[in-house]
């Protein structure tokens, strides 16, 4: 899968934004992520998928600086993750799982602190700003504040924060979990334009359409390890990619008489 030892180019010479190389993370006896490594070539848009515990958040703490790894290395254009984090983080935008913000500030002052936090110019977090609020539909709750956004609402403006700084990577944990159709369409369309523009996307998601119809790019992972990496294609190798999914990770037949006292009598 991995055969390049440069971090920043990739076996067929491409240019790397992301290089996850031998990730390891344990917590107590059980094993979240085992000798996992993954590289993502610039301008993709990757779909990372797995079953609940597979890991995949776990991984993208690590490939982000949230959470330090027991051992491997992530490099984002370059930059080691855990020896250079200021580079390496200034170049990437992330969502998290959960959402984690400054709920008690409104959705234009938290874009604001994170602006300047990137040390961007006050101009262009104002600019920048009043922009993302309105192609996300929040321009109408600017002033109110985070702690009282919906669960949707709260993906949103997290999404707003990743973008702000005009990142080369975003690295986005189910983007669009609690997010209405009409939010999703958009969200999918700035993403669109996000890869075209030159960027490079990474997002779990447990959506399998969402994938299919977004992502160029597939890694499929199950114990901590990667199971299944290439072009959707290849992954799908002619199969639906739920199918294809299915068939690496396994199914879970249910037996005949498995809630039998659910059925009609």
């Amino acid at each position: 899968m991995i055969d390049s030892p440069d971090p920043r180019v990739g076996a067929d010479g491409a240019p790397l934004v992301l290089s996850l190389r031998g990730l390891r993370k344990r917590f107590g006896q059980f094993v979240a992520v085992d000798d996992l490594s993954l590289d993502v070539p610039a301008g993709a848009m990757l779909g990372l998928l797995g079953p609940n515990g597979a890991g995949k958040t776990t991984t993208l703490s690590m490939a982000t600086g949230v959470l330090r790894p027991d051992a491997g290395t992530a490099t984002v254009l370059g930059h080691d993750v855990w020896a250079d984090p200021a580079a390496a983080k200034g170049r990437m935008g992330v969502l998290p799982d959960g959402v984690r913000m400054f709920d008690r500030l409104t959705g234009s002052e938290l874009l604001r602190y994170t602006g300047l936090l990137h040390g961007m110019a006050d101009a262009d977090v104002t600019e920048r700003a009043g922009e993302l609020l309105e192609a996300l539909g929040l321009s109408g709750a600017d002033r109110t504040l985070v702690v009282d956004y919906s669960a949707g609402m709260r993906k949103k403006i997290g999404l707003a924060c990743a973008l702000i700084h005009a990142p080369r990577l975003l690295v986005l944990d189910e983007p669009l979990e609690a997010v209405d159709p009409v939010s999703g369409e958009t969200i999918r369309q700035i993403l669109r334009a996000f890869v075209a523009g030159g960027g490079t996307v990474v997002m779990s998601s447990h959506v399998m359409e969402l994938v299919e119809s977004l992502c160029d790019r597939v890694a499929v992972v199950a114990a901590g390890r990667i199971l299944a990496h290439g072009s959707l294609d290849e992954v799908r190798s002619g199969s639906s990619l739920q199918d294809r999914f299915l068939d690496l990770v396994g199914r879970h037949e249910l037996g005949e008489e498995t809630l039998a006292w659910l059925r009609s009598s």
